[in-house]
């Protein structure tokens, strides 16, 4: 892959902003139908965050895409804010397919769970509650951990530090997110 110039970004064939949520996704869904058959394709994102399963769906429609059409080059373009579910979408992306804008943020953070487990009833359905609630927290720590070895992938962050940064949410710049090697450039 090569460097792209800033004026290959002018014109995203995808533009998103606000919240990650299904109303995001829909919009997703139809720019990337009219967007290009062949060639570049760049996403835009500003976004403070969402829901991080849309993330993920919208991100599996661009790593699928990318495989069934080699002649086009998905390229993602942060805008402003980058945080949460955003920093999942981006990590769907090749290092290489991904830039920021200058002075945009990237926020990332481990998944929030806000849940009252109520223990009522027969104890062997008590016990039936108490352990769904944590295989749904170990199987979201999985997916946690996916999400980030993919943000991570190639760049000079290890897991070990990221996981050390993500509870109190770490903020990455656009230049030092280029420097550790999470984003190819600065726009």
């Amino acid at each position: 892959m090569t460097d792209l110039p800033a004026i290959a970004l002018k014109t995203p064939a995808i533009l998103l902003a606000g919240d990650v949520d299904y109303a995001m996704y829909w919009k997703f869904r139809d720019q990337l139908a009219a967007a290009p058959a062949t060639g570049l394709v760049v996403v835009a994102l500003s976004t403070l965050g969402g829901d991080p399963e849309v993330a993920r769906m919208m991100g599996e429609d661009i790593r699928f895409h990318s495989e069934i059409s080699p002649d086009r080059r998905f390229v993602f373009l942060g805008k402003a804010a980058v945080y949460s579910a955003g920093a999942t979408f981006m990590s769907f992306f090749a290092r290489e397919n991904r830039f920021l804008t200058r002075g945009c943020r990237l926020m990332i953070h481990e998944r929030k769970m806000d849940k009252t487990l109520n223990i009522i009833g027969p104890l062997s359905m008590c016990l039936a509650s108490v352990r769904a609630t944590l295989h749904e927290i170990e199987h979201s720590i999985l997916i946690e951990k996916e999400g980030f070895e993919n943000i991570i992938a190639g760049s000079s962050v290890t897991l070990d530090e990221l996981m050390n940064r993500a509870p109190s949410n770490w903020y990455v710049e656009a230049s030092e997110a280029v420097e550790l090697g999470l984003v190819s450039g600065v726009i």
